[in-house]
């Protein structure tokens, strides 16, 4: 099972003191976090991607290369790709790039964003929202497949012998997520290409990614990738930790109240009460998060968002600590110990490279 945190990268005042902190400050604090996420043994960073003001991480593929240069293990990832207004010729270029220079450790997340005016910044229409998301997804799976490909669709100009490069690492893309908080389609997309799903289990009751995880494992089954609970999961969650618990909701009260997403809303404690986050001691979290595997089924990846609303960064490399030294540590040990021998680890670059060679002896030797 993989650990790891995302970051929506916004640029939010501290409600404690008013600052804000400039989009400079911003950019290189997303840096520093993905390096202390190396530092303290998680597995995956992934950022978002947005175009729009509070927000900062308008180019992932750029901040992950620059990463990849200063890392050696952590795996890179996107919380977002918009499938929808970006060029899939680009996203197929633009990630096989990535995944050559960070030697394989790249993966991304494909989504439809939470910004509608997005669609027309980038001469989209919103109503052809999961239209794009199915026909440009189509096409970038077809470009990392196939050297040469001929394609017409509704979205775009058609491609005649067209060659996307670079050709991905070893002949296998980087695995994709399907990202969604609310639409069915896709995950019965996702569950159709046998990729994984990704639930980012924050704004939600459980039920609510009951139902759309459960209609994911049923069509993956379906389609033919495996039984329902050998479907590719992955988890979003949100904490803030204190050795008391008592500290943590004094110390994050203030930036729950503020946040942009969430503040002037519901308390903090009906919050809590009512979606996964997790405010208080780090065995609190850890008994919340083994919640997950009862509602959801084993899980291949969990991730954190810990650097949001305004949180100064010195706070967020100690709530970082305490994760990788107190957290994760017995996360990985519970959820192995109740994963069936059956059920399949995270996949890697790696497990992908052996999965593919393997067919290929497979089909070699059947001819």
């Amino acid at each position: 099972m993989q650990f790891g945190i995302f970051s929506v990268g916004d640029v939010t005042p501290d409600p404690t003191n008013g600052r804000t902190p400039t989009e400079r400050e911003r950019i290189k604090a997303m840096v520093t976090i993905a390096l202390k996420a190396e530092e303290v043994g998680l597995d995956v960073f992934a950022t978002g991607e947005h175009h729009n003001p509070p927000f900062v991480p308008s180019s992932p593929t750029t901040m992950l290369g620059y990463i990849a240069a200063r890392t050696e293990r952590l795996i890179l990832s996107t919380a977002t790709t918009l499938i929808t207004t970006n060029d899939p010729v680009k996203i197929a270029e633009d990630y096989a790039m990535l995944q050559h220079l960070a030697d394989g450790r790249v993966d991304l997340m494909l989504g439809r964003g939470n910004t509608a005016p997005v669609y027309p910044w980038f001469g989209k229409d919103i109503r052809d929202g999961i239209s794009l998301a199915i026909e440009n997804y189509h096409l970038l799976h077809r470009l990392w497949r196939e050297d040469v490909v001929d394609w017409q669709g509704r979205h775009r100009t058609p491609l005649q012998g067209f060659t996307s490069t670079p050709r991905p690492l070893d002949g296998v893309p980087p695995f994709v997520w399907h990202g969604s908080i609310r639409s069915p389609e896709i995950a019965e997309q996702a569950a159709y290409y046998g990729d994984g799903f990704f639930a980012n289990n924050i704004f939600w009751p459980k039920e609510h990614f009951q139902r759309l995880i459960g209609l994911y494992r049923r069509r993956y089954e379906h389609y033919g990738h495996g039984s329902a609970d050998q479907a590719i999961v992955g988890l979003g969650g949100q904490v803030f930790m204190r050795k008391n618990s008592q500290d943590a909701v004094r110390e994050f009260r203030p930036y729950f109240d503020n946040a942009p997403v969430y503040g002037h809303g519901p308390s903090l404690e009906e919050f809590m009460a009512q979606t996964p986050l997790t405010v208080g001691s780090p065995q609190q979290v850890i008994d919340r998060t083994l919640e997950f595997r009862e509602h959801f089924g084993d899980y291949q990846r969990q991730l954190f968002l810990m650097d949001h609303a305004g949180l100064p960064l010195k706070t967020v490399l100690e709530q970082l600590d305490i994760l990788g030294e107190e957290v994760v540590p017995v996360l990985r040990k519970e959820f192995a110990a109740l994963r069936p021998a059956h059920v399949p680890e995270a996949p890697t670059h790696a497990s992908l490279v052996a999965a593919a060679r393997a067919k290929a002896g497979e089909a070699e030797a059947a001819r």
